[in-house]
């Protein structure tokens, strides 16, 4: 990957449930990430590896500002648990409680929420056809797809299928048909979830760019967006990921979302 300018690029590896994290922080690095480095490094048996690829860079009105790739080099709009993830960091790094982060969902609230866990305000979800985005107007709470899928927006688009069973459904080939469905142009990350009991649902996820992942912040607001609408829970669930548990909580001021966090290791690439 030298010749690709990457050459004693320091980085840090951190997850969020499993849902794992190249971190690579501008303020000290300058700007070196580009596409093809994004690519090169989140290959799993040629790089480092992740499902994205977040940099932290400086503000002149949050605290920090953060950029997105997916494995596959395309950009995210949005990536909720690599948000927390480095939420907890830079609060640690600072000693504080709270903290400002800057995405294209704007500026984003986060605060430590004790017992090692913190949670990020993700913003209000975007439930018009336009904003989400799809192909055309349509009802996004009842998509004219089969299995009734929901679109949600929420800095990244969001369809999500609600199963009898998430565990059957085969993600390898259900995600990507549903990634590339032509409702959305901009593909969509694909969820599967079930009702487990009140309040309480059971999910799987296929995110675009970066395929079947152990468990997604983003992904996780959508699905608890589109099972209150559709009146299967209320605004405040436990989901159960493949990587484990995290809480959502949809309040008249965003979707905030609860879990825990880990900083894996230090390194630098060659």
């Amino acid at each position: 990957m030298t010749t690709l300018g990457t050459e004693g690029l320091p980085f840090m590896k951190m997850h969020g449930l499993g849902n794992d994290f190249v971190v690579v922080d501008a303020r000290a690095t300058g700007p070196r990430i580009t596409a093809d480095i994004a690519k090169a490094v989140g290959d799993r048996h040629r790089g480092v590896g992740f499902d994205q690829l977040a940099v932290i860079r400086g503000h002149d009105v949050a605290d920090v500002e953060l950029l997105f790739w997916n494995s596959d080099g395309s950009a995210a709009g949005a990536c909720g648990n690599a948000t927390r993830c480095i939420a907890a960091w830079e609060m640690a790094r600072r000693g504080v409680n709270t903290l400002t982060l800057r995405t294209e969902r704007g500026v984003l609230q986060a605060r430590d929420a004790g017992g090692g866990l913190t949670s990020v305000n993700m913003g209000a979800p975007l439930l018009d056809w336009a904003d989400v985005p799809l192909e055309q107007a349509l009802d996004t709470l009842h998509l004219p797809i089969d299995g009734d899928p929901v679109a949600t927006g929420m800095g990244n688009p969001h369809c999500t299928f609600f199963v009898a069973d998430a565990d059957e459904v085969d993600l390898n080939t259900f995600g990507p048909t549903y990634e590339h469905h032509p409702l959305f142009p901009e593909r969509t990350n694909v969820q599967v979830a079930h009702v487990v009991g009140p309040d309480h649902l059971r999910m799987r996820v296929w995110e675009r760019g970066a395929g079947l992942t152990l468990a997604s912040g983003s992904s996780s607001c959508a699905a608890a967006v589109a099972a209150a609408r559709r009146g299967l829970t209320g605004r405040r669930v436990r989901i159960d990921l493949d990587g484990g548990t995290i809480h959502i909580d949809w309040r008249d001021d965003g979707v905030w979302m609860t879990g825990p966090t880990a900083h894996v290791f230090d390194g630098v690439l060659r």
